[in-house]
């Protein structure tokens, strides 16, 4: 893996991080005192890099603001999840034009009320592999039990007057194992009956990028980023890895 492979080459006497073998090798002294860009070719050793773990690389960007922000835990998602259940579903907003509804209360002291709603295509409930649906009132385990079988979760909220996304420090979509996020400063969450115009499309494909869309999210990217430091004796250059 990556992280062993950095720590062989911090090993070595010399590493050869960069190719261009039709260059010649450049001291870092130079390329410090030099104006970019440019492309040059150098043998240095890695002195260090971060972060030190692996997992601590992936890091949520947005590309429209340009900042970077951690990947929030599962702790994080419970918490936001039992507080949104403590607000029952309200009931006049289930079976609409768009989704079906479905409503139990759970067997356990708390006695939870779960509403799962199941969008439809054409009037008509779609295999579960191309069914999105949302949630009122799930737990973590439900939601990711969810996903294993269906398109797409949404977990969401009942007001008066209509279903709302959670607070975006909580996924607005899971597909999958990818928990989808939006940036807070940029996006302006609509309704979610705004779902209902992608439903009403030919062929729903529930694509990320369009329910983000729909809903006013902007979209958060999992991006890959570390920082190298690089001596030859001459001085030290710190290199970034950035990529999606």
């Amino acid at each position: 893996d990556l992280e062993s492979h950095l720590q062989r080459c911090q090993q070595l006497p010399v590493t050869v991080l960069t190719d261009h073998q039709d260059l010649n090798n450049t001291e870092l002294k130079t390329i410090l005192n030099s104006t970019v860009p440019q492309q040059y070719r150098i043998r240095a050793k890695l002195r260090t890099y971060k972060p030190q773990k692996l997992y601590q690389s992936v890091k949520l960007h947005c590309s429209k603001c340009n900042s970077l922000q951690e990947v929030p835990d599962g702790d994080d998602f419970d918490f936001i999840l039992q507080d949104s259940a403590i607000t029952a579903p309200n009931t006049e907003l289930q079976n609409t034009s768009w989704y079906d509804s479905v409503m139990w209360t759970t067997q356990d002291e708390k006695q939870r009320k779960i509403a799962i709603h199941f969008v439809k295509h054409d009037e008509m409930l779609q295999q579960p592999e191309d069914t999105l649906l949302m949630i009122e009132g799930g737990t973590l385990k439900e939601v990711w039990k969810l996903t294993k079988i269906f398109k797409g979760v949404i977990p969401v909220r009942s007001t008066e007057d209509d279903l709302e996304l959670l607070d975006l420090s909580a996924p607005f979509l899971l597909q999958g194992n990818i928990k989808y996020y939006g940036c807070k400063q940029c996006s302006t969450p609509k309704p979610v009956k705004s779902l209902s115009s992608i439903a009403a499309e030919q062929r729903p494909s529930w694509e990320p990028t369009e329910i983000a869309q729909v809903l006013g999210i902007e979209l958060l990217q999992y991006v890959f980023i570390m920082k190298f430091t690089l001596i030859d004796g001459t001085g030290a250059l710190n290199a970034y890895l950035f990529d999606y």
